[in-house]
């Protein structure tokens, strides 16, 4: 396929039964994981339909954010131990990065 101009690649593409078309308008896109985020920023993404599939082709600068996720079960301990409230009990663990016993001392329960 070397040497091939673009229309070329589209008609062969094309005969392929290979669509390609550019997403406008994209801001950025995130991937979430267990324990981080990979957000990529005003990326060029190009969706790329073949045999019925659908395919994204994502290509810019990526960023990786750590994310702590508090399991519900943390948060309703914290509640139980301390008699704080949802958010309080939320917001000490997340000030702990999770840790329950630090998050019930720091909210004066134990």
């Amino acid at each position: 396929m070397m040497g091939m101009n673009p229309r070329q690649m589209k008609k062969l593409m094309r005969q392929m039964g290979i669509k390609m078309e550019e997403l406008d308008g994209v801001e950025e896109v995130i991937i979430r994981l267990e324990d981080r985020e990979i957000v990529i920023r005003e990326p060029a993404v190009t969706v790329i339909t073949a045999h019925g599939e659908r395919s994204y082709q994502i290509v810019g600068e990526e960023e990786i954010r750590e994310v702590l996720r508090i399991p519900e079960e943390d948060i309703r301990l914290v509640m139980e131990q301390t008699g704080a409230d949802y958010e309080t009990a939320k917001k000490s663990l997340e000030e702990t990065k999770g840790d329950i016993a630090e998050a019930i001392i720091k909210l004066g329960g134990a």
